[in-house]
């Protein structure tokens, strides 16, 4: 289990589509107290928050970036966080890209892939938030 509440995150995927993987993650994280932004190729909003184009856009750096892209665009996003000095990136199922994790790992980027944050962030179980409650 890993503390996302003490982190600054970045969720790379997310759109104006609340149906979306993307939009669940950080909706999710912002329900619970969770310091995240929302990164994405449209222009928008997500709950009431702007989505920002690239992680450089950010106010703050991340701490943690989480990867909700296919694998095909990961290349450049995984680039850009080891140039600003992110410390962890963690691909969702589905958005693993082995170059890519290999390229952040030969920089000293923590790598995470294969396994889902909300379920790792959460108790483990895959039921409950970052905050512990149940999610129905």
């Amino acid at each position: 289990m890993i503390d996302l509440k003490s982190k600054t995150i970045a969720v790379v995927g997310v759109s104006s589509d609340g149906n979306k993987y993307g939009s669940k993650i950080f909706k999710t994280l912002k329900h619970d107290g969770v310091n995240a932004y929302a990164v994405g190729r449209s222009d928008g909003t997500s709950m009431g928050q702007k989505i920002y184009k690239s992680v450089s856009e950010l106010p703050e750096k991340p701490q943690l970036v989480v990867m909700v892209i296919p694998p095909a665009a990961s290349m450049p996003v995984v680039e850009e966080a080891v140039k600003l000095g992110v410390g962890e990136i963690w691909f969702q199922p589905g958005a693993e890209n082995e170059a890519a994790e290999n390229f952040a790992k030969s920089k000293g980027v923590k790598v995470t892939s294969r396994a889902c944050v909300m379920v790792q962030g959460a108790t483990g179980d895959g039921v409950r938030t970052v905050n512990g409650n149940k999610r129905n």
